[in-house]
């Protein structure tokens, strides 16, 4: 285990950055790994309870870095947290867009798209499996979860339904004891 500075916050970040392929969604998988299993900042139920957190706020979805920075070593370990995400990530994009621009269209580039994509759905599925694990409230909250994922994907559903629903759901467990 790391100590949690803010040195040690920006170095978990940093490469974590580079594997935002698809969005900030795409890393979490990664970094409940280094934030939970290998260096134990937080517990996977706090990793959970940030990324809900993170999720109600309006931003990009990498805000997530910021939130658990903060929680693991205050407001200089949500710059570190915010700088490492953020960093590469836009230094690359600025290199590599003109060189994009310029050459829109071409095979490789055409090529390279279409690999990374299943790519990156497939680091946003490892990230939903990775949060579905460190549910609280068991068998029940998984269930749950998957639900709401079905009737999200196949009606129309207001998700602020499925919101209440949840909530109702866990206050109701909760005021009888059955969780």
């Amino acid at each position: 285990m790391v100590p949690a500075t803010p040195f040690s916050i920006l170095l978990v970040f940093l490469p974590l950055s580079l594997v935002t392929i698809g969005g900030g969604q795409s890393a979490i998988a990664d970094m409940h790994r280094q934030i939970v299993d290998v260096n134990h900042w937080l517990s996977a139920a706090q990793f959970v309870d940030a990324f809900a957190i993170a999720r109600l706020a309006p931003g990009p979805g990498s805000l997530l870095a910021t939130l658990i920075g903060w929680q693991i070593a205050g407001f200089w370990g949500a710059v570190a947290a915010t700088v490492g995400i953020f960093g590469p990530t836009a230094v690359l994009i600025y290199a590599v867009t003109s060189l994009w621009s310029r050459y829109q269209g071409a095979r490789i580039l055409t090529a390279l798209e279409v690999g990374l994509r299943p790519v990156a759905a497939g680091m946003i599925l490892a990230a939903s499996y990775v949060l579905i694990q460190a549910l609280d409230g068991g068998w029940f909250a998984r269930g749950l979860a998957l639900v709401s994922t079905a009737l999200l994907m196949l009606t129309p559903v207001n998700p602020l339904l499925l919101i209440a629903a949840g909530a109702g759901c866990f206050v109701g467990l909760h005021s009888l004891a059955l969780i």
